[in-house]
């Protein structure tokens, strides 16, 4: 059996988006959100408010996206992969709505760096030909 660290972050994608099929035949707007560490999905989901209330009731929302509209938005999920240029951890999300049977998507590609490990990388001592710890504080 495959471990998920051994697919391409492309299929990993595609797998998100199985998933999800049946959440997204119900929504017609949110946000699908990928949580991403060492180029592996680990958290995701869909961020939305599909319910509206009135009157103290709440009403069924707009039908969600169809099979066509679902299919046209994992291609542009996989599209926006090529935007993606050296990070492995980070977050993207997808924020989609349905216009005029279209759906539209805005992708952000978030990358996420911790100083920890600058630090542990970083020269240190007087002999690495930079200042000392001292001058910063």
């Amino acid at each position: 059996m495959l471990r998920t660290e051994q697919l391409s972050l492309a299929r990993q994608v595609d797998l998100v988006f199985k998933e999800l099929q049946e959440e997204l035949s119900g929504l017609s707007s949110g946000t699908v959100f990928m949580q991403i560490r060492n180029n592996v999905i680990g958290k995701f989901g869909i961020r939305h408010n599909p319910l509206s209330g009135r009157s103290g009731t709440f009403t069924d929302g707009q039908d969600g996206l169809t099979s066509v509209q679902q299919s046209s938005f994992r291609l542009m999920a996989l599209e926006s992969l090529k935007y993606k240029r050296r990070w492995t951890h980070g977050e993207i999300s997808y924020e989609f709505a349905v216009r005029q049977g279209m759906v539209v998507v805005d992708a952000v590609l978030e990358s996420n760096y911790n100083m920890a490990n600058l630090m542990i990388r970083a020269p240190r001592g007087p002999h690495s030909g930079e200042m000392p710890d001292q001058y910063f504080g």
